[in-house]
């Protein structure tokens, strides 16, 4: 992130909007030149620069709420990795709706975000007595546990309601289509660049404001009533 910021600053841009997903990215944030123009997205926000980001936490609960109205005891989850600020935000939300509930929590699964990995996760999740709903961080990973419920014999929606994260163009198409949680990327990009062009305008622009795009919860056919409600 320094090399790239660096390279950027060497050909004289005006502004620079910085995706900084991780920690480690976004600690690179606090060495931007001073009065560089910038705006960061998905960033912690500390008052140093503007931030666009998306609310992680809120379509995580929205994720875990749906499966808990649709009567499900408890909800289990595939997490991304550590170090990833989507993936914290997606589990506060998660356990805050459970919590929210008075459910069990149980101990989450962690991925890396790729289908093999969703994969691995879903042939452990096949040995748990009882499991009746999981959430997944993102949609590749549920792809991957859908294929490893399918080779289990477990059923998608029948025995088991999943929803996934960020309503990738695929997900539609998915067997069965996925029920997850739509991220505006495109409203981002607007935002950040509106962002950014304001700043560069303004004398004095300032740094502390945020921006957050509300989640959307696409409902298809991955999810379903548990078997015990009626």
């Amino acid at each position: 992130m320094d090399e790239a910021i660096g390279h950027l600053v060497e050909q004289g841009v005006d502004g620079v909007v910085v995706v900084a997903p991780q920690h480690a990215a976004a600690r690179a944030l606090a060495g931007l030149p001073a009065g560089l123009p910038a705006v960061a997205i998905e960033y912690p926000h500390h008052g140093h620069v503007p931030v666009v980001r998306v609310d992680q936490a809120e379509g995580a609960r929205q994720a875990t709420a749906l499966l808990l109205a649709l009567g499900h005891e408890t909800v289990w989850h595939v997490s991304g990795p550590d170090g990833w600020l989507e993936s914290e935000g997606r589990r506060e939300g998660w356990r805050a709706a459970l919590s929210a509930a008075g459910r069990e929590i149980p101990e989450p699964l962690t991925g890396d975000w790729t289908p093999r990995s969703g994969y691995v996760a879903g042939g452990e999740l096949a040995r748990v007595p009882g499991l009746s709903a999981v959430f997944v961080a993102n949609d590749q990973m549920a792809l991957g546990l859908l294929r490893a419920f399918s080779e289990a014999g477990i059923r998608v929606p029948e025995q088991v309601s999943v929803v996934g994260f960020d309503d990738v163009p695929e997900s539609a198409y998915f067997t069965p289509a996925l029920t997850t949680v739509r991220q505006d990327f495109g409203q981002v990009g607007r935002l950040s660049i509106e962002l950014l062009l304001g700043r560069m305008d303004a004398a004095r622009p300032a740094a502390h404001e945020v921006l957050v795009v509300p989640p959307q919860l696409i409902a298809r056919d991955s999810t379903a009533r548990a078997r015990n409600v009626r």
